[in-house]
């Protein structure tokens, strides 16, 4: 990255986590460009040259995070794939902590932003920000278990909402417990469904 290149980022960068510290006090259709400079310390030219809207910041702060997360999961979610493949499928578990708990440490770490998410869900798609991941990890599994592409998307929308619900917990409950232990409790809540409904998939 280059000087220039630097310089645009750390001051594209300043201006999201204004808007995010503005999120924590106030809904997003009042809050105005004038704050967003004010609080990340550029003008208004400097706002206008990265965004038109304020909305433009909103879907690049959000990209950020999503690309954020992805990065960090990128290794972890590619030697999980390969083991996927080769793994004997009698041995094959649909969710466990290996899947989950990269997510959950992601989630800790940013949970002043996952706040804002839960109370401005429809700005932030919240459920995109899980699909993203989940379907990348449950959708070659669901291949695996042989179950047709028909059934692959309510299985996957299934697991998702449920999933959601239990972080989404988590983080009005300030993330105090720890990931092993929200990582466990989606694990029992999966598991029951897992063992006496897809595992038939397999020896059909």
């Amino acid at each position: 990255m280059n000087k220039s290149e630097s310089k645009y980022f750390n001051t594209a960068a300043r201006m999201d986590e204004a808007l995010i510290e503005l999120l924590e006090k106030k809904e997003f259709e009042y809050i105005t460009v004038k704050e967003i400079c004010e609080k990340a310390g550029v003008n208004r030219s400097t706002f206008y040259l990265h965004y038109e809207t304020i909305g433009d910041l909103l879907d690049e702060c959000v990209e950020y995070k999503h690309d954020e997360c992805t990065r960090r999961y990128a290794m972890h979610l590619t030697n999980i794939k390969e083991r996927l493949q080769s793994e004997n499928l009698d041995d094959l578990i649909f969710i466990s902590p290996e899947y989950l708990q990269p997510y959950l440490e992601f989630v800790k770490d940013n949970k002043r932003l996952f706040k804002i998410v839960l109370v401005n869900s429809a700005l932030f798609n919240a459920e995109e920000t899980f699909r993203r991941m989940f379907t990348e990890i449950f959708s070659p599994i669901l291949d695996r278990f042989r179950l047709p592409d028909r059934d692959k998307s309510y299985i996957i929308s299934f697991y998702i909402a449920g999933i959601m619900a239990i972080i989404s917990e988590w983080i009005r409950n300030d993330c105090t417990d720890t990931v092993e232990r929200v990582a466990d409790i989606c694990m029992r809540c999966v598991i029951p469904f897992d063992e006496k409904h897809l595992r038939q998939h397999k020896s059909a």
